[in-house]
């Protein structure tokens, strides 16, 4: 599903070769919303990275779940697994070059390629515009929105109201990189950016299409669901 792509972009050797890519992969970035070709079914895939349990040693696992639009939107028609010992360390704001290889590996392994992935992380909500949900979207060429559940940079303009629905901008540097979006009373709001080849009402159109009572919208929620269990399985 991967195109030919620079190591650097999966592998980078060193932290200045990472933030090289992560600026070459900035660049790649489309805003802007690219239509499902006609006729066809709308498949949407929720991805989500689970680290090791606390005390074990690192380890992530990653779980894509597919769903279909025109179906029973609760079922997934498939789910892609991928786990390992990431070849990157944890430093902040380089999350990508972690989760990146394991969700395309995931993503790799559902039955049919999706039309849109909802990524659980950053997308453009980042210090150089490249969370793991740009990642992913300029590696596989796919649409991607990254549904946040805190924030890495900026802060909420304005106020948020507690109406489900209620929306405020996430800006950083005087740029919009983000919409706080409430999605239940009383529950934390979540953060949703542009990942690749989205605009940013697209981005949260999309989002609110898939949400169904519960804070995360099911693409995602399934797949943390998953990717929780998988890790608590590895106690």
């Amino acid at each position: 599903m991967m195109r030919d792509i620079p190591e650097d972009w999966i592998r980078p050797a060193t932290l200045e070769a990472a933030r090289a890519a992560q600026a070459e992969i900035a660049e790649r970035i489309e805003e802007v919303d690219r239509p499902v070709a006609e006729g066809a079914s709308r498949f949407v895939a929720g991805v989500d990275c689970a680290g090791a349990p606390r005390g074990a040693p690192d380890r992530l696992r990653a779980m894509a779940v597919l769903l279909d639009a025109s179906g029973d939107r609760s079922r997934p028609v498939g789910t892609g697994y991928a786990e390992g010992v990431p070849g990157f360390r944890y430093v902040p704001g380089f999350l990508g070059f972690r989760e990146a290889p394991f969700m395309v590996e995931a993503v790799g392994r559902l039955e049919r390629r999706p039309d849109l992935i909802l990524v659980d992380g950053q997308g453009l909500s980042h210090p150089r515009r490249c969370g793991s949900a740009s990642h992913l979207g300029v590696l596989l060429d796919l649409p991607t929105v990254g549904v946040a559940k805190s924030v890495l940079v900026g802060r909420v303009e304005g106020e948020l109201g507690e109406e489900p629905g209620s929306t405020a901008p996430l800006v950083w540097k005087d740029r919009r990189i983000a919409t706080a979006l409430r999605t239940r009373r009383g529950s934390l709001p979540l953060y949703v950016s542009v990942g690749h080849r989205v605009s940013p009402d697209g981005a949260l159109r999309h989002v609110r299409d898939w949400l169904a009572g519960y804070r995360l919208p099911e693409p995602t929620r399934l797949a943390d669901k998953l990717a929780g269990e998988a890790r608590r399985a590895a106690r």
